[in-house]
Protein backbone atom coordinates (compact mmCIF):
# COMPACT_ATOMS: atom_id res chain seq x y z
CA UNK A 1 0.00 0.00 0.00
CA UNK A 2 1.04 3.57 -0.61
CA UNK A 3 -0.05 6.94 0.77
CA UNK A 4 -1.61 9.15 -1.91
CA UNK A 5 -2.31 12.83 -1.26
CA UNK A 6 -5.06 14.62 -3.13
CA UNK A 7 -7.74 17.23 -2.54
CA UNK A 8 -11.37 16.14 -2.54
CA UNK A 9 -14.15 18.70 -2.30
CA UNK A 10 -11.68 21.31 -1.11
CA UNK A 11 -10.17 19.17 1.67
CA UNK A 12 -6.67 17.67 1.62
CA UNK A 13 -6.90 13.90 1.95
CA UNK A 14 -4.35 11.14 2.49
CA UNK A 15 -5.38 7.74 1.22
CA UNK A 16 -3.49 4.52 1.90
CA UNK A 17 -4.31 2.35 -1.10
CA UNK A 18 -2.94 0.17 -3.83
CA UNK A 19 -1.71 2.55 -6.57
CA UNK A 20 -3.94 0.78 -9.11
CA UNK A 21 -7.16 1.28 -7.11
CA UNK A 22 -9.57 3.41 -9.17
CA UNK A 23 -10.45 6.81 -7.78
CA UNK A 24 -14.09 5.70 -7.92
CA UNK A 25 -13.53 3.16 -5.15
CA UNK A 26 -11.44 5.55 -3.10
CA UNK A 27 -14.24 8.12 -3.21
CA UNK A 28 -17.02 5.62 -2.46
CA UNK A 29 -15.38 3.08 -0.16
CA UNK A 30 -12.77 5.12 1.66
CA UNK A 31 -14.33 8.61 1.72
CA UNK A 32 -18.01 7.54 1.67
CA UNK A 33 -18.95 9.93 -1.14
CA UNK A 34 -21.82 7.94 -2.57
CA UNK A 35 -22.91 10.50 -5.18
CA UNK A 36 -20.15 9.05 -7.35
CA UNK A 37 -21.80 6.01 -8.92
CA UNK A 38 -20.48 2.77 -10.34
CA UNK A 39 -22.09 2.13 -13.68
CA UNK A 40 -20.00 0.33 -16.27
CA UNK A 41 -16.48 0.42 -14.83
CA UNK A 42 -14.95 1.17 -18.23
CA UNK A 43 -15.60 4.90 -18.60
CA UNK A 44 -18.46 4.84 -21.09
CA UNK A 45 -21.64 5.46 -19.05
CA UNK A 46 -20.62 8.63 -17.17
CA UNK A 47 -22.16 7.68 -13.80
CA UNK A 48 -18.79 8.07 -12.05
CA UNK A 49 -18.02 11.53 -13.47
CA UNK A 50 -16.22 13.94 -11.13
CA UNK A 51 -14.45 17.21 -11.76
CA UNK A 52 -10.65 17.06 -11.92
CA UNK A 53 -9.73 20.69 -11.50
CA UNK A 54 -12.46 22.11 -13.71
CA UNK A 55 -12.77 19.34 -16.27
CA UNK A 56 -14.95 16.26 -16.22
CA UNK A 57 -13.19 12.95 -15.58
CA UNK A 58 -14.38 9.36 -15.22
CA UNK A 59 -13.37 8.26 -11.72
CA UNK A 60 -13.50 4.59 -12.69
CA UNK A 61 -10.65 5.16 -15.14
CA UNK A 62 -8.29 7.14 -12.87
CA UNK A 63 -5.92 5.05 -10.75
CA UNK A 64 -5.33 6.64 -7.36
CA UNK A 65 -1.63 6.91 -8.23
CA UNK A 66 -2.57 9.23 -11.14
CA UNK A 67 -4.98 11.19 -8.93
CA UNK A 68 -2.31 12.05 -6.37
CA UNK A 69 -1.53 15.75 -6.20
CA UNK A 70 -4.73 16.75 -8.02
CA UNK A 71 -8.00 18.29 -6.91
CA UNK A 72 -11.37 16.57 -7.36
CA UNK A 73 -14.96 17.68 -6.86
CA UNK A 74 -17.86 15.28 -6.45
CA UNK A 75 -21.53 16.20 -6.49
CA UNK A 76 -21.32 16.53 -2.70
CA UNK A 77 -18.70 19.26 -3.09
CA UNK A 78 -20.14 21.16 -6.05
CA UNK A 79 -22.07 23.54 -3.81
CA UNK A 80 -22.39 23.37 -0.02
CA UNK A 81 -26.00 24.57 -0.28
CA UNK A 82 -26.90 22.67 -3.50
CA UNK A 83 -27.53 25.96 -5.29
CA UNK A 84 -25.07 25.63 -8.15
CA UNK A 85 -26.77 26.77 -11.38
CA UNK A 86 -26.76 23.20 -12.71
CA UNK A 87 -28.35 21.79 -9.57
CA UNK A 88 -31.05 24.47 -9.59
CA UNK A 89 -31.75 23.95 -13.29
CA UNK A 90 -31.97 20.17 -12.87
CA UNK A 91 -34.65 20.64 -10.22
CA UNK A 92 -36.50 23.34 -12.14
CA UNK A 93 -36.60 21.22 -15.31
CA UNK A 94 -37.53 18.09 -13.31
CA UNK A 95 -34.78 16.15 -15.06
CA UNK A 96 -34.23 13.20 -12.77
CA UNK A 97 -36.46 10.17 -12.69
CA UNK A 98 -34.43 7.44 -11.01
CA UNK A 99 -31.52 9.86 -10.46
CA UNK A 100 -28.73 7.29 -10.78
CA UNK A 101 -26.88 9.07 -13.59
CA UNK A 102 -27.69 12.64 -12.62
CA UNK A 103 -24.69 13.52 -10.44
CA UNK A 104 -22.32 12.66 -13.27
CA UNK A 105 -24.36 14.64 -15.76
CA UNK A 106 -24.58 17.67 -13.46
CA UNK A 107 -20.80 17.66 -13.05
CA UNK A 108 -20.30 17.25 -16.81
CA UNK A 109 -22.65 20.20 -17.38
CA UNK A 110 -20.75 22.28 -14.80
CA UNK A 111 -17.50 21.56 -16.66
CA UNK A 112 -19.15 22.48 -19.96
CA UNK A 113 -20.45 25.80 -18.61
CA UNK A 114 -17.05 26.61 -17.19
CA UNK A 115 -15.50 26.11 -20.64
CA UNK A 116 -18.44 27.48 -22.67
CA UNK A 117 -20.72 29.83 -20.69
CA UNK A 118 -23.21 29.97 -23.58
CA UNK A 119 -23.15 26.44 -25.01
CA UNK A 120 -24.76 25.62 -28.32
CA UNK A 121 -26.97 22.59 -28.84
CA UNK A 122 -23.97 20.88 -30.45
CA UNK A 123 -21.78 21.68 -27.41
CA UNK A 124 -24.38 20.13 -25.13
CA UNK A 125 -24.71 17.04 -27.33
CA UNK A 126 -20.94 16.51 -27.33
CA UNK A 127 -20.59 17.04 -23.58
CA UNK A 128 -23.47 14.79 -22.57
CA UNK A 129 -23.09 12.34 -25.44
CA UNK A 130 -20.94 10.05 -23.33
CA UNK A 131 -23.55 9.73 -20.58
CA UNK A 132 -26.23 7.09 -20.42
CA UNK A 133 -29.62 7.83 -18.90
CA UNK A 134 -31.72 4.70 -18.71
CA UNK A 135 -34.83 6.79 -18.07
CA UNK A 136 -34.31 8.70 -21.33
CA UNK A 137 -34.62 12.24 -19.98
CA UNK A 138 -32.36 13.65 -22.70
CA UNK A 139 -34.72 16.44 -23.79
CA UNK A 140 -35.02 17.70 -20.20
CA UNK A 141 -31.23 17.41 -19.82
CA UNK A 142 -30.64 19.73 -22.77
CA UNK A 143 -33.19 22.22 -21.43
CA UNK A 144 -31.58 22.08 -17.99
CA UNK A 145 -28.11 22.84 -19.36
CA UNK A 146 -29.46 25.88 -21.22
CA UNK A 147 -31.32 27.03 -18.10
CA UNK A 148 -28.18 26.51 -15.99
CA UNK A 149 -26.26 28.72 -18.42
CA UNK A 150 -28.94 31.41 -17.96
CA UNK A 151 -28.74 31.04 -14.18
CA UNK A 152 -24.94 31.25 -14.22
CA UNK A 153 -25.04 34.44 -16.32
CA UNK A 154 -27.64 35.97 -13.99
CA UNK A 155 -25.62 34.96 -10.92
CA UNK A 156 -22.46 36.54 -12.32
CA UNK A 157 -24.34 39.77 -13.01
CA UNK A 158 -25.43 40.10 -9.38
CA UNK A 159 -23.32 42.37 -7.17
CA UNK A 160 -21.05 40.51 -4.79
CA UNK A 161 -22.42 40.06 -1.29
CA UNK A 162 -20.72 42.10 1.39
CA UNK A 163 -19.51 40.14 4.38
CA UNK A 164 -20.85 41.37 7.68
CA UNK A 165 -18.44 41.64 10.59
Amino acid sequence: MTIHRLIVNGRPREIDADPKMPLLWVLRDRLELFGVRYGCGVGICGACTVLEGGRAARACMVPIADAAGKSYTTIEGLSPTADHPCQRAWLDEDVAQCGFCQAGMILEAAALLRARPAPTDADIEVALGGHVCRCGTYDRLRKAVKLAADYARADSAKPAKKETP
